[in-house]
């Protein structure tokens, strides 16, 4: 029997329909239409601003040898989620989040719940 694809890989199927999938950092960036001389378009992802520090997240204690996508991995069982640590820390490069053990960084919160509310 074949697999069934969800919903998500059928919508990113449709061209036009959805340029980046829900769980892309570029998924809710606007999408730009610049028209060539020849009146081709060509269709490309705005810029994406950084959404404000959340201060909703957790503390974690960096350990050795741990990496943004091995903790999204661990806190959001996807490791193509480091971007939301990243986009939780002020840091240029996602890399110095983790390149000292021993630093606290912030944790987003697995499905954006308030700490009260959230259910494990």
């Amino acid at each position: 029997m074949a697999d069934i694809e969800p919903y998500e890989s059928a919508l990113d199927a449709i061209p036009g329909a959805h340029p980046y999938p829900r769980t892309s950092r570029y998924h809710d960036a606007e999408i730009g239409v610049h028209r060539l001389a020849d009146g081709t378009e060509v269709r490309y992802s705005k810029r994406r601003l950084l959404p404000p520090l959340d201060e909703d997240t957790q503390p974690h204690t960096v350990g050795a040898g741990e990496r943004p996508d091995l903790l999204a991995q661990r806190f959001f069982g996807d490791p193509g989620q480091w971007w939301r640590i990243a986009d939780a820390n002020p840091a240029l490069d996602p890399r110095e989040l983790t390149d000292e053990a021993g630093r606290v960084i912030g944790i987003p919160l697995a499905g954006g719940l308030p700490r009260g509310d959230r259910r494990v």
